[in-house]
């Protein structure tokens, strides 16, 4: 992505809609996986694994609501070994919320967090293919000024034995606190 694109990216967001951020909470598992369903091309969980990830991740979740209805979730976690590493697992938002750098300003939520203090990188694995999460990862590093890297972490051929793309693990960080 280029500068000038991170910045038309950027420019698309509107804080004056009526969107909440919560942490998640177990009443959201099943809407949860309703709403990556409907967010092709991102992997189904079971509602069982998105029952977890509201409540055992729910310090590094965070759940956006417009008008009563779940419109966005970010999944994430603190891997034990990498306490400074904020592991995004996924992102999701709804259509009618798209065009309002919603996914962004759900990930400056949970770095802004007390239970993200430590972190100083974000970590995610994106498909070569997930043009949209390449894009709004890539514009929120560049917002902040913040240098990426990336990897194959999971081969195609090793991990899935052909049947899933590869998955790049792409490194946001270190960042600056006061820029976050």
């Amino acid at each position: 992505m280029s500068a000038d694109d991170a910045k038309k990216t950027d420019s698309s967001t509107d804080k004056s809609d009526d969107i909440t951020f919560r942490k998640p909470e177990s009443q959201d598992g099943s809407r949860v996986h309703k709403l990556i369903s409907e967010c092709k091309p991102l992997d189904e969980n079971s509602v069982y694994c998105n029952l977890l990830q509201c409540t055992h991740f729910a310090d590094t979740s965070v759940a956006a609501e417009m008008d009563g209805d779940l419109v966005g979730f970010i999944s994430g976690y603190i891997p034990p070994k990498q306490q400074n590493v904020l592991f995004v697992w996924q992102v999701a938002v709804h259509e009618k919320a798209r065009g309002k750098g919603l996914a962004k300003r759900m990930l400056a939520e949970l770095i802004e967090r007390e239970e993200s203090t430590d972190v100083q990188f974000i970590e995610t694995t994106i498909t070569p293919d997930n043009e949209a999460s390449w894009g709004m990862f890539r514009s929120f590093a560049y917002q902040r000024s913040m240098p990426t890297e990336e990897f194959i972490l999971f081969d195609s051929r090793i991990h899935f034995a052909g049947e899933h793309n590869d998955e790049y693990l792409l490194r946001i960080g270190p960042f600056n606190r006061d820029e976050a």
